[in-house]
C-alpha cells in the first residue's frame, strides 16, 4: 500500500524591518526563517512552529502569500 503525500501548505514571508538595535533573540528568529537582508522573501512550510516564529517578529516581517 502506497501513501499519497498531501500537498504541503507553504507561506511566503518578506523581511520589511531591520534587525539593527533589536534583541538577539529576534535576530536569531529572522535567521531561522531564512531572512537576513531587507526585502528578501523566504518560502517556508506552514507549521505551528513557523507561525510562532512569524508572530515573534511580526513587526519585522510581512506574510506575502499563503498557499
Amino acid at each position: 500500500m502506497v501513501k499519497k503525500e498531501a500537498a504541503k501548505k507553504t507561506v511566503s514571508v518578506e523581511q520589511i524591518g531591520s534587525p539593527i538595535r533589536r534583541p538577539a533573540v529576534q535576530r536569531a528568529t529572522l535567521i531561522g526563517l531564512g531572512l537576513n537582508k531587507m526585502h528578501r522573501v523566504s518560502v517556508l512550510e506552514d507549521t505551528p512552529s513557523v507561525r510562532g516564529m512569524i508572530r515573534a517578529v511580526q513587526h519585522l516581517v510581512r506574510v506575502v502569500d499563503e498557499k
